[in-house]
């Protein structure tokens, strides 16, 4: 991995990418006006997935499965995040994944009380269990996995009995919009696939 390519693991302090805490992105409650129409003392919960989708186009862009998540704490997004397993050739770097590895350095401590996180897809049972460790707050996701979702549809990871802590948990937000940004990516996957196995070429 490059020198740059470091940076989408633990991005610099207040870069314009948005990873990082950032009073003047526009993000939370004092916005610079351009994004949200100036003081918004209130956000609800579809302004933060919202900023998630935002993430999860920009894996999708990049050919990644477009999965995107934000932290919340005291109404500010203070990290962004999405899948980046291609990129990183790492199975393990899932939006939510990188999401948790990148706030301590926000934070100071690697217990995130008082953080929650939007993702645009459950949680599998590797992100979930991130979360129960790291002790996010709440996570609210937009599309349900039945196979694989690990917060509360196929497992739940996130409020099994006996754990240490239990995240509490907000399902189905926009679920619409973020499972039409998954059949999208995967339709043009399957197309492509289709293209290169009949030796199809498409003009430049």
């Amino acid at each position: 991995m490059s020198s740059d390519d470091s940076d989408l693991l633990f991005p610099a302090p207040a870069g314009p990418d948005g990873f990082e805490f950032d009073p003047g992105s526009g993000d939370g409650l004092f916005g610079d006006g351009a994004d949200d129409g100036g003081l918004k003392p209130l956000l609800g919960d579809d302004y933060y997935m919202r900023a998630a989708l935002k993430c999860a186009q920009q894996a999708a862009d990049a050919g990644e499965v477009p999965v995107g998540a934000v932290a919340v704490k005291d109404g500010l997004i203070i990290a962004r995040s999405w899948n980046q397993v291609e990129l990183l050739k790492d199975a393990t770097a899932h939006a939510e994944l990188m999401l948790i590895a990148s706030l301590p350095q926000v934070v100071g401590d690697w217990r995130l009380d008082g953080i929650d996180i939007y993702v645009t897809k459950e949680p599998c049972a590797m992100c979930a269990g991130a979360m129960v460790n790291s002790r996010i707050r709440r996570v609210v996701y937009g599309m349900r996995d039945p196979r694989c979702g690990a917060a509360g549809t196929a497992l739940d990871v996130t409020g099994f009995p006996g754990m240490l802590h239990n995240v509490e948990v907000t399902a189905g937000l926009m679920e619409e919009e973020c499972k039409a940004m998954f059949q999208e990516f995967f339709r043009t996957v399957r197309a492509n696939a289709r293209k290169k196995k009949s030796g199809f070429t498409p003009p430049a």
